[in-house]
């Protein structure tokens, strides 16, 4: 069985982060926080988007399965 029919496992990154008592830090942190979790969510739409592309390009070149 190959890597990618194992489901992902429970308790990633953004899961964690999604957990964690935001509390102790301060406005500054709260701020440098943000900022870096909105790099990484552009970082993410554009790898989705090259994905996309990619596909888009497989599909128009052997045929969308099903169609």
């Amino acid at each position: 069985m190959e890597d990618d029919d194992l489901p992902r496992p429970r308790g990633d990154a953004a899961s964690k982060l999604a957990a964690e008592d935001l509390g102790p830090y301060s406005q500054d942190e709260l701020a440098e926080r943000i900022r870096l979790l909105q790099l990484e969510i552009a970082r993410v739409e554009q790898h989705r988007a090259k994905v996309d592309a990619h596909r888009a390009a497989a599909d128009a070149l052997f045929g969308k399965p099903g169609s």
